[in-house]
């Protein structure tokens, strides 16, 4: 984190989760004011309150899909993280109005917060599953980021920037495969997938926080980022963890579950066409048309037909060793190593 948070009040939505520690951690090694952590879990925040032990963090009981509750914990705020939102591809299906209410209604609910209370930048976090959308969590957050977006075009004298970001999986994070794959070598167990040719992007927690951080310094109104990423299968993902860990553990294929998609996009050749490439990151402007239809029916763009899209069935694809690799770079795989008495260090496996 940089010093443009000094002495500044940050808000983070659902700030009890992944993301939520690690931005939380990383804004108090900086001379942070205040972090405002703002869940509906009440167990999550006492557990982070005796973790972190820091009276810089406040927390607030509430939820996204309750204005008042969100107005309350943005009053004299600088900056928001929205990291709030319901991830789970399953559940989503089973219960697609309540991802409605708590992506697309709670991410509405945190926009006109920052607004009406003055904050100066709100970044809304996204996912891959919404280009393209198949399941009801990727539609979601789809219109979630149409509503984050549209706040400027409706608004042109905002005060509040808003903009969105979009990243893969993310790996250890909670819900995510890497702690199933781990707990299930622990309990002696074979690895279950779903579809072992099933590519996905993968991305530590510490650069998804850079990737709100670029966003942070970069935005425009209404700018959406993704930050560049490998991909490999979630086969090669299976392999790696069984590796590192001198398993002799099996991959067991159990078919693909619930709405799953056998690669995700990080970027449409839509998306594409408008972006700028800022190196490691791609900058995606808002579409600001207004409702003249002309420009709809009358006026195509050529370039899009120059795009593919930004999928990770083509992007640089990780062998087995790159992924175990990666996956000794993350702390919690490291500590679940030295936990199970084995070594950590890249050097002590053989090639």
């Amino acid at each position: 984190m940089t010093d443009s948070y000094a002495g500044k009040r940050v808000l983070i939505t659902g700030g009890t989760g992944s993301f939520g520690h690690t931005v939380t951690s990383k804004l108090l090694q900086r001379d942070v004011a205040e972090v405002r952590v703002l869940s509906r879990d009440e167990a999550k925040q006492d557990l982070m309150r005796n973790e972190i032990a820091d009276t810089r963090v406040r927390y607030y009981l509430g939820d996204v899909r309750d204005f008042g509750s969100v107005e309350r914990a943005t009053t004299d705020v600088d900056f928001v993280f929205h990291a709030a939102a319901l991830k789970q591809v399953p559940s989503c299906e089973f219960f697609p109005m309540e991802a409605v209410r708590t992506n697309i209604v709670g991410s509405e609910n945190v926009v006109r917060a920052a607004e009406v209370c003055g904050v100066r930048s709100l970044v809304c976090l996204s996912t891959d599953k919404a280009v393209y959308p198949v399941n009801a969590m990727g539609m979601s957050k789809a219109i979630m980021e149409k509503v984050a977006r549209s706040h400027g075009l409706n608004n042109p004298n905002a005060g509040t920037v808003v903009s969105c970001v979009r990243y893969g999986n993310v790996m250890y994070s909670r819900g995510s495969v890497i702690p199933l794959f781990i707990r299930q070598l622990r309990e002696g167990h074979n690895l279950t997938v779903t579809n072992p040719n099933m590519t996905r992007f993968m991305m530590s927690l510490a650069d998804s926080v850079e990737l709100v951080e670029f966003a942070f310094h970069n935005a425009r109104q209404g700018d959406l980022f993704i930050r560049k990423a490998r991909a490999c299968t979630v086969g090669d993902l299976a392999q790696a963890t069984i590796n590192i860990f001198h398993s002799h553990a099996r991959v067991d294929v159990i078919g693909t579950r619930h709405a799953e998609k056998v690669s995700e996009a990080l970027a449409s050749r839509e998306e594409l066409a408008r972006a700028e490439d800022m190196g490691d990151y791609f900058r995606i402007r808002a579409d600001n048309r207004d409702l003249n239809y002309g420009i709809y029916v009358e006026e195509g763009n050529p370039a899009q037909t120059q795009y593919d899209d930004y999928d990770s069935h083509t992007v640089e694809r990780m062998s087995v060793r790159e992924v175990e690799r990666l996956l000794l770079t993350l702390p919690e795989v490291r500590g679940d190593l030295r936990a199970a008495g084995l070594p950590v260090e890249r050097g002590e496996y053989r090639e």
